[in-house]
């Protein structure tokens, strides 16, 4: 059984064979946030999607602390190495890899990526597997065609879409990507954390109807997969 707990905005907290990953570990300054960074003692895994703040988030922080290696796009994990002491990172660019006995596959995300001067790489989503089950953080994007390559290539049995608007997708967008990518159960995320992305995801989960089944997370709440 793989669990997967809502961190609030896009931060996820993904437990399977043993292993623990973080993706997007936004949590100081994240009014929403259902955890602190000192609450994490053993962290395998840490997943950036792209370099904007709000998705960097606590990644280094967590990795001094507990020794994860921070995976993330090539340019990404070389800026944060080079900035700071202490960590691990894994550079790497759209394809699948292996890390630490987990598979995981770096997508394209149609968004921008800086530390809010400078561009750093590209923006990115992962495919996961654990026990089995293939996870789909799609990070910050605009729904894009090419997602149904996802479904063909992969399979996603669970999706976690942002649905916020003004910066990514909004409930229609999203809705079209869940359209494309078939999964059997999506979360929302990246939405409500600041008034700019205040969605309702009830709106998102009447749009979707039966093409999958909705999971609405408080922060903090897990769903089993």
């Amino acid at each position: 059984m793989v669990k997967v707990r809502f961190l609030g905005h896009a931060a996820f907290e993904i437990e399977g064979e043993g292993k623990r990953i973080l993706i997007d570990p936004f949590l100081t300054g994240n009014p929403n946030a259902a955890a602190k960074p000192e609450d994490f003692d053993k962290v395998d895994l840490i997943l950036v999607t792209h370099a904007h703040g709000d998705h960097v988030g606590d990644a280094v922080k967590i990795a001094q602390k507990t020794g994860a290696k921070i995976v993330a796009m090539y340019d990404i994990a070389n800026y944060l190495v080079e900035n700071n002491k202490g960590i691990t990172t894994i550079g790497m660019n759209y394809g699948p890899t292996e890390v630490e006995g987990v598979k995981i596959i770096q997508v394209p995300a149609w968004h921008s990526s800086s530390d809010g001067k400078y561009s750093i790489g590209n923006a990115c989503g992962y495919i996961i597997e654990l026990e089995g089950k293939k996870i789909y953080h799609a990070g910050d994007t605009y729904v894009f065609k090419d997602m149904e390559l996802f479904a063909e290539l992969y399979g996603i049995d669970l999706a976690l879409l942002p649905i916020g608007g003004h910066f990514t997708m909004g409930p229609k967008e999203a809705a079209k990507a869940v359209e494309l990518l078939k999964p059997k159960y999506v979360i929302p995320m990246h939405y409500g954390t600041f008034p700019p992305i205040a969605r309702d995801p009830e709106e998102f989960k009447e749009l979707v109807g039966d093409k999958a089944e909705v999971i609405i997370l408080k922060p903090g709440e897990v769903f089993e997969l």
